[in-house]
């Protein structure tokens, strides 16, 4: 039977670890974290946290003590602490990628003396779950299919690993998970090894420099002492320079598959650093572009200054809307707002709004293989040329339809 001391001294160690990750790991896990795995867990508690590493920097593994943490302690707004049990979840492109980092919950839950007695219930099918004592779970999900597997769930914590080499990031994100996290305010973490300059690389950017709330970490695959510094010495002789920094500094490089190099965005953002305005003389006009919403995809209209051989985005909005009526009220107002060139999609059924519109002239556009060429190689020659365009320049189609410029 424990003694009182021994009891006493146990319960200091559990208030212990609710403050220190690094102590958590190391008491009840027996697992020595390094540095970066420290800064990581102690940083990551913004409502969005981005870790970007290079292969076997250990981001799954610290990723699973996480999700242990979290749901033994159950972290969140004291204000939601009798809103149900906690969620956490692991979720990946597929579902085997996700298992790799629940696998490592399992493996540290039951080969600690103390954690594994908390363990309730371990279940496989239909998909990976663990429950504690406390109710708490942890699940293992795919985002396959644009996240569909994800829909009427809710979450205290969710960890999306790999999110650069996700199809659909934008949507499965914003559309998906961030709403599967409203319930409770929940937390979300981005963790991935780079995959050139895609969205993920614009998220990690906008939160890095403080353009968007959140934590952000990187690290260098050689801060893990756990892996063979011999061996990553004979490998980095053999890599190119983009592929050291992509795979062991774990940078952001052009992989050469981006719509765009990643250098024009680069230039054309740090030129907007500076330079808030575009000075403007009489050759200024607007150009909008509409790309009209299909199905489950939103409505985008953005709306371009032209002005002596510049370009700068200065209004942009994306909304799901599905009666045309709004849609067409939307157009007129930007274009009341901002008179100039006015550029639908009539694609489909956007034939209808162009008619509706005709008061304003709106010029169609059938999207075809060849006119998203067309739209591809004008922007890329505006960047080429020095174009300022605003951080705000999503790739959407009509991001870039929208500097189609024909006078």
């Amino acid at each position: 039977m424990e003694s009182a001391v021994e009891v006493e001294s146990g319960y200091d160690d559990w208030l212990h670890g609710l403050k220190d990750p690094a102590f958590f790991a190391r008491r009840f896990l027996k697992i020595e974290l390094h540095p970066g795995q420290q800064r990581w867990l102690i940083g990551s508690t913004a409502r969005e946290n981005v870790l970007v590493t290079g292969n076997r920097w250990g981001k799954s593994f610290v990723s699973a003590i996480k999700l242990i943490r979290h749901s033994l302690y159950q972290i969140r707004p004291l204000k939601y602490d009798t809103g149900g049990r906690y969620r956490a979840v692991v979720a990946s492109i597929t579902q085997n990628q996700a298992n790799l980092v629940f696998d490592q919950v399992v493996r540290l839950v039951r080969q600690s003396p103390i954690i594994s007695p908390l363990l309730r219930n371990l279940t496989w099918t239909p998909h990976p779950k663990l429950e504690f004592d406390n109710g708490a779970t942890i699940e293992a999900r795919t985002t396959q299919n644009r996240g569909e597997h994800l829909l009427g769930n809710d979450y205290d914590l969710f960890i999306f690993d790999e999110v650069a080499f996700e199809a659909a990031p934008e949507y499965v994100v914003e559309e998906i998970i961030l709403m599967r996290l409203a319930d409770r305010e929940g937390r979300l973490d981005l963790v991935s090894t780079p995959n050139g300059k895609n969205w993920f690389y614009r998220r990690a950017r906008d939160i890095s420099q403080k353009h968007r709330r959140g934590f952000f970490l990187s690290g260098d695959s050689r801060d893990n002492p756990h892996i063979s510094k011999t061996y990553l010495d004979e490998r980095v002789q053999y890599f190119s320079e983009s592929r050291l920094k992509q795979n062991i500094m774990g940078q952001f490089v052009d992989a050469g598959g981006e719509i765009l190099r990643g250098g024009y965005v680069d230039d054309a953002l740090k030129r907007f650093e500076s330079v808030n305005t575009v000075s403007c003389d009489s050759d200024k006009f607007f150009l909008s572009g509409w790309d009209l919403a299909r199905k489950q995809t939103a409505t985008v209209g953005i709306t371009v200054e032209v002005c002596s051989g510049k370009a700068r985005v200065v209004e942009l909005e994306r909304f799901k809307r599905f009666d045309w009526m709004v849609v067409i009220e939307k157009i007129k107002e930007r274009q009341e707002k901002f008179p100039g060139r006015l550029m639908i999609d009539a694609t489909g059924l956007g034939d209808v709004v162009v008619e509706q519109l005709s008061a304003y002239r709106p010029e169609a556009v059938i999207f075809t293989p060849a006119t998203k060429a067309e739209l591809l190689t004008n922007v890329e020659l505006m960047h080429a040329r020095g174009g300022d365009l605003l951080p705000s320049l999503g790739i959407t189609r009509w991001s870039w339809a929208g500097l189609v410029v024909r006078r």
